[in-house]
This record gives structure tokens, C-alpha cells and sequence, in this order.
């Protein structure tokens, strides 16, 4: 059965949860992987589908912008990042990485909506089938994680509201 999840806002009333899931199109087929295991995850944890609403990034150094200026908009509850920073042979995939996760955290300390990171940077990634199949599978996991996750800091924070 679905539910009605709701969140505090700055004026101490309550409203429909809302969460925006922004993901990197570089390896899009293995980092929609994440979004697909998030949805089945908070569905099964009694959110709406249709309370999910995916956005999409060129590639995770442009994620941060776009969840700053969603949470910013104040519709959402929550915010979710999804990304796959891998070594192309040039040296900045960890410098990028690093970045990314930095810039989220601000996010979410500065705008006090929840982020939560599904960006993920591996030690080895080659382009074969192997590997494909294993991130695809591992980002699954990851976005079940990160509704799990998300749904227990948005209920946490519900609390917290309504005891202040």
C-alpha cells in the first residue's frame, strides 16, 4: 500500500514528500541502473512512483548545480546523486570524484534538504562485458541503498519537526 509520506518545511507545516533524482549520462546504461534499484526500494517502502522525479546531468561534475538549484526550489524532500567517475587513462577522475561529493555535502548543509550520493568511482573499470554487467548489478544495489537510506533521514527529520 503506498503512503503519504510527508516532510517538515521552514514554516513548521507539513507536505507531500517529494524526492529528485539526478544522475550523470556518462555510462548511462550502467548509472540508470542506481535510479532503477531506488525506485523498486522506496516503492517497496511506501512512496508513490509517480513522488520520484528523475533528472538527468551530461556527467557528475555538472550533478552538484543541478541539486543545489533543486533543493533550492524547496519541492523536493530529498535529493539523490547518482554518478560513475572512472579513469580514462588522464589523471583528474579522483580530483573529480572528490569534488563532486564535497560540493553535494555543502548542498545539503546549506539548503538543509537531504542529499544522498550514488557516485561512485572504482580502482579498476575496463569497457568489457564483465565489468559492464558487475557495475550495472553493484549500482542496483547502491540505489536500494540510497532509498533505504533516504527514507529513514526523511522520517528522522519528520520526527525531529514535530517534536520542536
Amino acid at each position: 500500500m503506498t503512503q503519504v509520506h510527508e516532510y517538515p518545511t521552514a514554516n513548521g507545516a507539513f507536505r507531500a514528500a517529494r524526492v529528485a533524482f539526478v544522475h550523470a549520462l556518462w555510462h548511462a546504461d550502467i548509472v540508470r541502473e542506481a535510479y532503477n534499484g531506488f525506485v523498486d526500494e522506496i516503492v517497496s517502502l511506501g512512496f508513490a512512483e509517480s513522488a520520484i522525479e528523475r533528472f538527468e546531468t551530461p556527467g557528475a561534475f555538472e550533478i552538484p548545480l543541478h541539486a543545489q538549484t533543486l533543493a533550492r526550489s524547496g519541492r523536493y524532500a530529498a535529493i539523490v546523486a547518482a554518478g560513475f567517475v572512472v579513469d580514462g587513462g588522464i589523471y583528474r577522475h579522483e580530483f573529480v570524484a572528490e569534488t563532486v561529493i564535497r560540493a553535494l555535502m555543502q548542498v545539503q548543509l546549506a539548503t538543509e534538504t537531504p542529499v544522498f550520493s550514488v557516485v561512485l568511482t572504482p580502482h579498476h573499470f575496463h569497457e568489457h562485458e564483465v565489468h559492464q554487467q558487475f557495475f550495472r548489478s553493484h549500482f542496483r544495489v547502491k540505489g536500494a541503498e540510497a532509498a533505504r537510506a533516504c527514507h529513514g533521514t526523511l522520517e528522522s527529520l519528520a520526527r525531529i519537526a514535530e517534536a520542536a
